[in-house]
């Protein structure tokens, strides 16, 4: 109901600010319909005073013109004048009439001249007058123009900018409405659906109570009826039940196994090469072995440190052959990890070996700071390092005795109770924290130590490729002590929890008990794997459908191209006789030629013998013309039965099988129609060319406005898809945020629950701490 209401209160509060907008709205309105009626009416006003200044123009050119033509008469009565004058001063003592007649005449052209530059000046004045009052009303109109566009185009800026912004507000407002409303009414019907799901879930609650009951009653009469002994009741009876075989906890052992052996391996390399090139720096300072001996001490130290590979490699081969042990078909508990007691034997011998070499170490670092160029500093250095040996050799002890602890169980049973075992684990990852950090402080102070020995003044250069090395050895081994008391922190729940025990107790699970374990599983492995029978092999229904398709596919390819071969096969046969025929057609037409061309030649022979010879040489040339004209027809007639039409690539030109001599104007006429009908054929083709340029003409302006349709539809697809492409931004960055939120709440839940288990393995220390001074309280008591 609260959210109702306030959804209520936000709706009046938003239809108010938009009725104060709307009527804010309204009256710029008003104020743009002002200014565009203002603007309109001085441009009338404009255009009224833009044609009284045509008109003025138009009277000052007809001034103009009218001036121009009185200068051009004044001009003309100058020169008449000066005519007169001259005539006047000659003709002054012939005659005074005609002087004082032209007195006169100048007199009046004098008075009219005056008149007509009186006017012009006066006319003139009138004009510059105008034009002056003209060009200033001209400027005040314009300037007051300028001012009322600027003005116009103020008040319409800000007109749109109100415009957009209360259209703005206006969307926004409606968009929020919008979404309040969806908002709520989602609300209403997940409140809905609640009550629905609330009354299912009550109604189920009811269903699963009383058939609990009822299963309850009739498993309690089973029990009672049926069941004359339960050896789950009692935890003395329940331990010699066999538990169920764990193969989830047996592969998570067997991985954990894994990556603790790659992490055994890296500490062995790395603690081999820290102890191979402390050997080297032994040799090299504070006193060179190749230039003098080295002191006694430092001999037996780098004795010592030469045999540490017999203790550092154990150590591998010993968790390898642990990880070998782990499989699937073992049952892999402290009770029947054997292996882990020969691990926990070679760690023994390698904490001997480091208590062994403590000592020298400590000697060889006060004999270095006994060296002449040591500076209080590289002292100073020295003996933090040597705390930190010792605190090393201390964690390693530590280590040694809780991984004897640990492997108590595999050699006697009871050694060991269960409820220490947590705390043994537990005590065993603090412990390689810790070894992590003194190894860490270890190799900071080889840091501040290598570069003070930098600045010695007889460092050489062996000394310094050799503190390289040790430096590198160090951080490769300061690396894997983290990561193994990382990997340790991490999988503690898995080595605390009880992977093995019979249902309803927590007694530990004994060997013999898991030797029961394996020998069941491997009998009902063999059962399941007897009555199990193999299925014939069939080929799965998709394959066969994919495989039919295929059939019937090649099948039709293949009918289809039998076909296509046989009608390629039977369309180059009939080529084939087609070839053969036109070259016998060629061969007779080139032989037809050249007989024809020879019967030309001798014909032109003849008629030259009989135009040359006279008249005895006229008959044997008629005979001669007879014999050939036959031999012609003779020809003619075998074409005729050779065949009766001769087809070429020009045409049917052809051979009749008639006797009669056809005429130069028949075959002309032949030639003609056979050329007319060839034309015809040509002009046919040309018009159907041409309708069909005219249809593919109109084919490729449709696809040009279909492919402008296309552009036009690319370019808005293109916007929406830049549209999409920003919302998909902005949902990948609100994902971002979110994601990032919930990464933030995630660790704070795990920082919360790492809290939590330390405070609880706190109280379970302290609890078992207690439990064991209570025992001890009470045996002493009893001794009492």
């Amino acid at each position: 109901m609260a959210n109702v209401t306030d959804l209520q209160t936000k709706y009046s509060k938003l239809a108010q600010e938009y009725s104060k907008l709307r009527a804010q709205n309204q009256v710029l309105k008003k104020a743009v319909v002002d200014e565009q009626a203002n603007s309109a009416s001085f441009k009338e006003q404009l255009k009224q005073r833009d044609q009284s200044l045509r008109k003025q123009e138009q009277e000052m050119d007809s001034l103009s013109f009218r001036n121009q033509q009185l200068a051009k008469r004044v001009e003309l009565l100058q020169e008449e004048l000066a005519v007169s004058e001259s005539k006047g001063k000659k003709g002054k003592s012939k005659a005074d009439s005609p002087s004082q007649h032209g007195l006169e005449t100048q007199s009046v052209f004098d008075e009219d001249l005056q008149k007509k530059i009186e006017e012009n000046e006066r006319l003139h004045i009138q004009f510059y007058e105008a034009d002056e009052h003209h060009r200033k009303q001209e400027a005040e109109l314009t300037t007051r123009l300028q001012e009322l566009e600027t003005d116009s185009g103020q008040h319409q800026a800000v007109v749109d900018g109100l415009t957009t912004k209360y259209m703005e507000t206006i969307d926004r407002l409606q968009s929020d409405r919008a979404r309040l409303e969806v908002k709520a009414q989602t609300l209403e019907r997940e409140a809905k659906e609640c009550r629905m799901r609330t009354e299912e879930c009550q109604q189920q609650l009811r269903r699963c109570q009383s058939e609990l009951n009822r299963q309850v009653k009739q498993s309690s009469s089973v029990i009672l009826e049926k069941v004359p002994f339960n050896d789950t009741k009692f935890g003395d009876y329940n331990s010699l039940n066999v538990p169920p075989h764990n193969r989830r906890h047996q592969l998570k052992a067997r991985d954990v196994a894994g990556q603790a052996l790659s992490f055994i391996q890296d500490l062995v390399a790395a603690l081999l090469n820290f102890h191979s090139y402390t050997e080297q720096r032994v040799h090299i300072y504070p006193l060179d072995s190749s230039i003098e001996p080295i002191s006694p001490l430092n001999q037996k130290f780098s004795q010592y440190l030469h045999e540490n590979a017999a203790y550092v490699r154990p150590l591998e081969d010993g968790f390898l052959q642990l990880h070998q042990s782990i499989t699937e078909d073992t049952v892999t508990v402290l009770e029947t990890v054997v292996k882990l007691k020969g691990f926990a034997d070679n760690f023994s011998s390698y904490t001997s070996f480091l208590l062994k070499i403590l000592p020298y170490q400590l000697k060889s670092l006060e004999e270095e700071c006994n060296a002449p160029l040591c500076t209080a500093a590289l002292i100073a250095k020295n003996q933090e390092l040597q705390s930190d040996m010792k605190r090393v050799t201390s964690v390693f002890e530590k280590l040694q005795s809780y991984i004897k602890l640990l492997a108590l169980p595999s050699v006697r049973q009871d050694a060991m109770p269960q409820s220490s075992t947590s705390a043994v684990f537990t005590q065993l990852a603090a412990s390689l924290h810790s070894l992590h950090d003194v190894i860490k402080e270890m190799s900071k102070h080889y840091n501040q130590k290598a570069s003070f020995e930098q600045e010695l003044p007889t460092i050489t250069q062996k000394l310094c490729t050799t503190t390289e090395c040790l430096l590198g050895s160090l951080g490769s081994l300061t690396s894997s002590t983290g990561k193994i008391a990382t990997f340790f922190s991490n999988n503690l729940d898995f080595f605390t929890s009880s992977g093995y025990s019979p249902r309803g107790s927590t007694v530990a699970l004994n060997p013999l008990q898991a030797e029961s374990m394996l020998a069941n599983k491997k009998k009902a492995a063999a059962y399941i794997h007897a009555i199990k029978q193999g299925r014939p092999q069939s080929v799965p229904y998709r394959d066969a459908l994919s495989n039919r398709r295929v059939l019937t596919s090649s099948t039709e390819s293949r009918e289809g191209l039998t076909q296509q071969v046989h009608q390629s096969q039977e369309k180059i046969a009939r080529l084939e006789q087609e070839k053969e025929h036109w070259l016998l057609e060629a061969q007779l037409g080139k032989v037809r030629l050249e007989k024809e061309n020879q019967r030309i030649a001798d014909l032109e022979a003849q008629l030259a013998a009989a135009l040359g010879g006279g008249p005895n040489s006229q008959p044997a040339a008629a005979g001669t013309l007879s014999e050939s004209h036959e031999e012609a027809e003779e020809e003619q007639q075998a074409a005729g039965r050779e065949s009766a039409l001769c087809t070429s690539l020009v045409g049917m030109l052809c051979t009749t099988p008639t006797v009669e001599h056809v005429n130069e104007e028949s075959r002309e006429q032949l030639i003609k129609t056979h050329y007319m009908a060839r034309v015809g054929e040509l002009t046919t083709q040309l018009q159907i060319s041409d309708s069909k340029a005219v249809h593919f003409h109109s084919e490729c302006r449709a696809l040009a406005k279909r492919l402008a349709i296309a552009e036009k539809s690319r370019e808005t697809l293109s916007e929406e898809v830049k549209l999409a492409n920003q919302k998909v931004t902005r949902l990948q960055d609100e994902l971002t945020t979110t994601k990032r939120s919930y990464e933030d709440q995630l660790s704070m839940m795990s920082d919360h629950l790492c809290s939590m288990n330390e405070t609880l393995s706190k109280q379970r220390e302290e609890i078992d701490t207690l439990k064991l001074g209570s025992k001890g309280n009470a045996k002493k008591n009893k001794g009492r």
